[in-house]
């Protein structure tokens, strides 16, 4: 069993419980998952299987797209629906469209975040969600994300309420964290905030269409059909150009051999067979120009 899962991850587990679920469903240790999604969090969850899990870091993609909730007037301590509530103020006057897509705009491109407590980014050694848990809250470093479109998927012109809610979709780079994109949404708008409901609809190339349920692979698996629901490693890695390459050579290749640079050669491509599987990830030479080595040899 050798090849990507495109899991739509269900609410309530982590990928790590998503991972243990698919090592027992497929009988296999070499499981791997490629991109974080918190518990709460459900959607485009892709998860390595066999050989395919020497691909993992060429599949946490640059690009993800969520489809989310955002709710002003209540601020948690994960940032999301799951936390205590650590503030709340009501909205005592409607809020305009314009108001809101303004604030959306102003976060738009390249934006500074601090990562929240509850997160899994390790500060001295230690994650900060076990600082969280001991009730110590900590100096996080501010990083840099992208965000490439915030849109907002509501067509009301006023927004009224003592608590008000709104749906946004947003493509955003890796490491961006999109319950705190939440609460600077609420910041630009002066009230507190937490994302009230999150999916993951496309990481990459990789879209909800194309993803699973448990239920399904539980369903295939009854049929003896579950290797059906995995893309080929080449399937998985189509976004990279290849470079086809004769038996002979492919014999070399399986070895790790050092092959001339082809004048078509990029920055990183697939070496294929002629029945176009693929064998290795190559890379330039550092040392001998006009030359690659291998990256991954599958």
């Amino acid at each position: 069993m050798d090849g990507v899962l495109l899991l739509n991850k269900p609410i309530g587990m982590t990928s790590h419980d998503c991972v243990m679920k698919i090592r027992k469903m497929f009988k296999t240790k070499k499981v791997g998952h490629t991109g974080t999604l918190d518990p709460d969090v459900s959607g485009v969850l892709p998860i390595c299987i066999g050989k395919a899990t020497k691909i993992v870091e060429f599949l946490t993609a640059e690009r993800k797209t969520y489809e989310g909730e955002v709710t002003l007037g209540v601020a948690t301590t994960t940032e999301d629906a799951s936390g205590e509530v650590v503030a709340e103020r009501k909205i005592e006057r409607p809020l305009t469209r314009k108001e809101i897509l303004s604030a959306l705009e102003k976060l738009t491109g390249e934006i500074e975040q601090i990562p929240p407590m509850y997160s899994a980014i390790k500060v001295n050694g230690k994650k900060l969600y076990e600082y969280a848990r001991a009730g110590i809250e900590i100096e996080r470093p501010k990083r840099k994300v992208t965000v490439y479109e915030l849109e907002l998927l509501d067509n009301r012109e006023q927004f009224m309420g003592e608590t008000i809610s709104f749906r946004f979709r947003v493509t955003c780079s890796k490491g961006t964290y999109v319950r705190t994109l939440a609460v600077m949404i609420g910041e630009q708008l002066g009230y507190p905030a937490h994302m009230s409901d999150l999916i993951r609809t496309a990481s990459g190339s990789f879209t909800l269409e194309q993803c699973v349920t448990f239920e399904q692979i539980e369903q295939k698996m009854n049929e003896n059909a579950h290797q059906d629901l995995l893309l080929s490693i080449e399937q998985a890695l189509s976004h990279l150009p290849k470079y086809e390459i004769s038996d002979k050579v492919a014999e070399k290749v399986k070895n790790g051999a050092v092959l001339p640079a082809p004048s078509t050669f990029q920055e990183k491509m697939l070496v294929v067979n002629a029945h176009h599987e693929a064998l290795a990830l190559y890379i330039p030479h550092p040392t001998k120009p006009n030359y690659i080595k291998p990256l991954k040899v599958f």
